[in-house]
């Protein structure tokens, strides 16, 4: 109401404005004298004023003619649009100033202007794969989903935006949290377009996430083919990817197959530690001890592992403990100083009662680098040399409270992970885990020391039974030693209590 009221009051005041400048001019004296062949015309100011409207009028007129005469050689000479071109060139120009304002707007954040523009602009332009794309732009950043969504098909059954309109549905899936159907739009999208690095890491992240091992790798191979990926890095994620595929290997339904995907995995990236675990497994499944042990020494070389020692350990699962302290000696003659190798000959020595041996193999760890796992072996050998249960009780309390050490963390959340995974549980990253201790500080639970009470307990009932003497006394094990040590029947019975503190504590 107010801006129709203010517009009448424009109109008027021009009029006015008008209607008194002709007044002036008409009560002017004097004139303008134009001679023309003989001939003298005399006008007054306020004809001349008129003439010289005239004059212009007739300038622009003859203008255009000239345009029209250009167009319609050009048309004669072959030009088919020439004609139209002349005709459309004043609602081009609109159209193009509203598109342009519709940009404007859009980087703007207004979205709805943004719309307002896209229309006007659609109308005097007809030209929907400029205009179409702002409109979708714009009711995404307004919230009308619907509205998007309809335009993005439009612009999917047009050849020349195809692609555009394939990407905007695939983002709108995704952040709908429609993975299944983005992966479809962004294999299609990828089909179109094979060399958008946007489309080739949103499938592959969508591939893995699906554990779609064959179709990420075709990914990865056409992100290595368009030059989007270095061939070291690419190395690297096929491994991942082959490695993904044969995690099933230490199953019953594991089929020849995964197994030499598992190999394949390893011989794509020898120092992927999970890779060579399960290489290893493989080849302990068909029976090539002597290639599994290769294997893991050449990894273990590479980086000590406890997946490797484990996987070390089934290469001969029927051995006893003294012939598993000689065995793992040649894999620790690598890195004989590492944290890693301390800790499992350690480990090893306590199954084996050498406890002496198992304080030399610890050395200064509980100092040094004391996080759970090493203190809690420092109470197992304290208990298996007779130490007091005071002694003992101490080392307890500090695991309860130490870091747990290295762990599978993700390098873009830091998210830590129970084992490792090609995929991140937290930030669905796609090889991004790496086993080193959190940089995050872990903070002890409280309940851990309320606990205590519990395990020492348990340790005071085992002192009692060792004043048995028809019974062995067996020292305290870690959940690492279980693993990594046989045991006999017997063994199982007697060391039975003594595993329940040290889970516990670790």
């Amino acid at each position: 109401m107010l801006w129709s009221l203010l517009k009448i009051l424009v109109f008027v005041v021009l009029i006015a404005a008008l209607a008194f400048g002709a007044g002036l001019l008409m009560e002017t004296a004097g004139g303008v004298q134009i001679t023309v062949a003989g001939t003298e015309f005399t006008l007054s100011a306020l004809q001349s004023v008129m003439a010289l409207v005239a004059l212009l009028v007739v300038l622009w007129v003859a203008l255009k003619l000239a345009s029209l005469l250009v167009a319609v050689l050009k048309f004669l000479n072959g030009d088919e649009t020439a004609l139209s071109r002349f005709f459309d060139r004043g609602r081009e120009r609109k159209g193009y100033q509203a598109l342009s304002d519709g940009l404007m707007a859009l980087a703007s954040g207004e979205g709805r202007l943004a719309m307002a523009k896209a229309a006007r602009a659609e109308k005097y332009l007809e030209k929907p794969e400029l205009t179409d794309l702002l409109t979708a732009q714009a009711a995404e950043m307004v919230g009308d989903t619907r509205k998007a969504a309809e335009t993005y098909k439009r612009l999917v059954s047009n050849q020349n935006t195809r692609f555009v309109g394939v990407r905007g549905l695939m983002k709108q899936k995704l952040s709908e949290g429609d993975t299944d159907t983005a992966r479809k739009l962004a294999e299609k999208a990828l089909s179109l377009r094979p060399k958008h690095e946007e489309v080739q890491d949103t499938l592959l992240k969508l591939q893995a996430q699906a554990q779609d091992w064959a179709g990420a790798r075709g990914t990865l191979s056409t992100k290595l083919r368009t030059g989007t990926l270095p061939r070291d890095v690419f190395k690297r994620r096929d491994a991942v990817l082959a490695l993904s595929s044969a995690k099933d290997i230490v199953s019953e339904t594991a089929t020849l197959e995964q197994q030499e995907q598992a190999i394949e995995a390893n011989r794509l990236s020898p120092d992927l530690v999970p890779a060579a675990a399960l290489a290893a497994r493989a080849y302990i499944a068909k029976g090539k001890k002597r290639a599994a042990t290769k294997l893991l020494r050449k990894a273990w070389d590479a980086q000590p592992h406890p997946d490797l020692a484990h996987a070390f350990a089934e290469i001969e699962a029927d051995e006893t403990p003294a012939q598993r302290v000689k065995r793992f000696a040649v894999l620790a003659k690598s890195h004989p100083q590492h944290a890693e190798t301390r800790l499992v000959m350690a480990e090893l020595n306590i199954v084996a009662e050498d406890f002496p041996e198992a304080r030399r193999a610890l050395g200064d760890l509980v100092e040094t680098a004391p996080d759970a796992r090493a203190i809690t072996l420092m109470a197992a050998i304290e208990r298996g040399e007779g130490g007091s249960d005071a002694v003992v009780k101490g080392w307890l309390a500090k695991a309860l409270q130490a870091p747990r050490g290295p762990q599978w963390v993700c390098e873009n959340c830091n998210h830590i992970h129970a084992e490792w995974e090609p995929v991140c549980d937290n930030c669905s990253s796609f090889d991004t885990l790496a086993w080193k201790t959190p940089e995050t500080p872990e903070i002890a639970s409280a309940t851990g020391v309320h606990m205590l009470p519990l395990i020492v307990g348990a340790l005071e009932d085992k002192s009692d039974e060792q004043a048995e003497p028809e019974e062995t006394p067996e020292p305290a094990e870690t959940a690492e030693i279980v693993e990594l040590a046989p045991e006999t029947e017997e063994q199982a019975d007697t060391t039975e209590d003594s595993k329940k503190p040290e889970v516990k504590a670790g």
